[in-house]
Formats: C-alpha cells, sequence, structure tokens
C-alpha cells in the first residue's frame, strides 16, 4: 500500500513538469475562451462555444470556430479585426474552461466521476483531477476507447502504473481522448484483525500465508491466542469459518484472518 502513496505524490510531479499548450487544441461545444486584443481592452472578450460551433466577437459578431484550434481562430480573429477596424491588431486566445471533452473514471480512485479533458490530459494528470487512488487500488488502469468510424469498436488497454511512475516509463503516461472509460480496479487483498498490532487490509501474493500476513501485520500483541487463529473465507458467495488453522495455511483473496484474545 506503500506503492500506492508513492505513485501518488509522484504524479503530482509529473504533472508539475508538464506544460500546456493549447494551440493545436480543437476547440468544440461548451468551451469559454477568453480573447484579448493588444491595447483594446473594449475589444476583449470571453465567449464560449455555441452549439453551432460559433463566439461572439465585439465588432465582428458571430464567428463560426467550429473543428478550429485555437490557433487558427486566433489567425482568423485577426484577419477579422484588420479588415477595417483595428491597425494591425495583436490577438490572443486561451481556453478558460474545457467542456467540449470529456472522460470518466471509475474504480479504486477517491473522486470517480466525469471530468472535463484539456487538449493534453495525460493518465496520471486524470488520476491526479480525481483525488489519487484509494489504498486498496490496484497499480494497474484499463482504458477503453472508441475507435473505427463512428466509434463502432472498441479498444482496451492496460496501463502498469508501477512501471509508469516507479521505473519512469513515461510512454504509458498516455494522452485521454474524448470518450475514454478509465477503470482502476481493487487491488487483490487479504484482511488481518484481532489481537495484532496493526489490523487492516494487506496486498495479496500468491506466496501469502497466516504466518506472513500476521508478520505484515507487525506480529502478535501480549494478548494473543496463537493456537486459535481463525480465516472466515467467502466459498460460493457464502461465509465459512476454518477454525484452528496452521500458521503455513496458505489464504486466498478476500480471506479475513482473526486472531483471538487468549483468556489464559
Amino acid at each position: 500500500m506503500k506503492s500506492h502513496i508513492l505513485i501518488f505524490f509522484l504524479i503530482v510531479l509529473f504533472l508539475s513538469a508538464g506544460g500546456i499548450f493549447a494551440g493545436d487544441y480543437i476547440v468544440g461545444e461548451g468551451d469559454v475562451l477568453s480573447i484579448t486584443v493588444y491595447e483594446h481592452d473594449d475589444m476583449s472578450t470571453v465567449s464560449s462555444v455555441s452549439y453551432a460551433g460559433t463566439i461572439s466577437i465585439p465588432l465582428i459578431g458571430q464567428v463560426v470556430v467550429k473543428d478550429m484550434t485555437v490557433s487558427q481562430i486566433e489567425k482568423k480573429i485577426t484577419e477579422m479585426f484588420n479588415d477595417g477596424y483595428i491597425v494591425d491588431p495583436q490577438v490572443n486566445i486561451f481556453i478558460k474552461e474545457y467542456r467540449s471533452r470529456k472522460a470518466i473514471i471509475l474504480g479504486q480512485v477517491n473522486s470517480p466521476g466525469l471530468y472535463n479533458l484539456r487538449e493534453d490530459t495525460s493518465l496520471l494528470e486524470i488520476i491526479s483531477q480525481a483525488g489519487g487512488m484509494t489504498k486498496l487500488a490496484c497499480s494497474k488502469a484499463i482504458i477503453k476507447r472508441k475507435v473505427g468510424a463512428a466509434g463502432a469498436n472498441e479498444s482496451v488497454m492496460k496501463i502498469n502504473l508501477k512501471r509508469l511512475v516507479e521505473e519512469g516509463e513515461s510512454n504509458l503516461n498516455i494522452q485521454i481522448r474524448d470518450g475514454d472509460s478509465i477503470y482502476i480496479p481493487k487491488n487483490d487483498v487479504y484482511y488481518v484483525t484481532g489481537e495484532i498490532k496493526k489490523p487492516d487490509a494487506y496486498d495479496y501474493e500468491e506466496s501469502s500465508s497466516v504466518i506472513k500476513a500476521i508478520t505484515m501485520a507487525g506480529g502478535f500483541t501480549a494478548k494473543a491466542s496463537k493456537t486459535a487463529i481463525t480465516i472466515i473465507r467467502k466459498i460460493q458467495g457464502k461465509e465459512e469459518v476454518l477454525a484452528d488453522v496452521k500458521m503455513d495455511e496458505p489464504i486466498l483473496p478476500e480471506d479475513v484472518i482473526v486472531v483471538p484474545e487468549s483468556f489464559f
């Protein structure tokens, strides 16, 4: 679970190291554009892209910007102002709010839901926007993406977040696209409770056993009964209790290991 904390803090470092360049971003319905004209404050404005793909500009009126990049819109408005309105206009545009592109992130993140995308939102960035991963999160992200004509098909990508962050494989930090669905599954865990020093959920490994689980949980307390340990296990949807298990007993995901108090 410490690895998830490390991943979260390294996500912040990844994001702080990157920059945003909006010039090539294709605007869409709902995006809010801030338009400034140097030394002409009365011409500067904030306008959202309408359903019809237009924005409203002082003096000029409605300007069609559908399927255009920010750089193309700057050039178009500059040419329109230059056509009898302003001499040598200097127009700058940046995206004040991104609303036209969205992706959903679900599973083991602290704030799952639908998020607006900037022009180059990365996988780590949207995880950060969702509040980071929970302590039960698996170090893997599953991304479903619509592909083909009209999104008729779907591709599935599995990204190893541990390799991305801890081993620096930045090529795995893919750009999230409009309509993507990101899912962070729950890691396989087991639970240790009762008379042990650190009762909690712990990451499951194939070699996990009762003694290893107790060791991970900090060992027995002074009150613990070391010979009456039980495992609560779900078998075919029903909970069953395995009594007086041995220390080398293998455990399974979702097992609850209970260390009772000794009365002697």
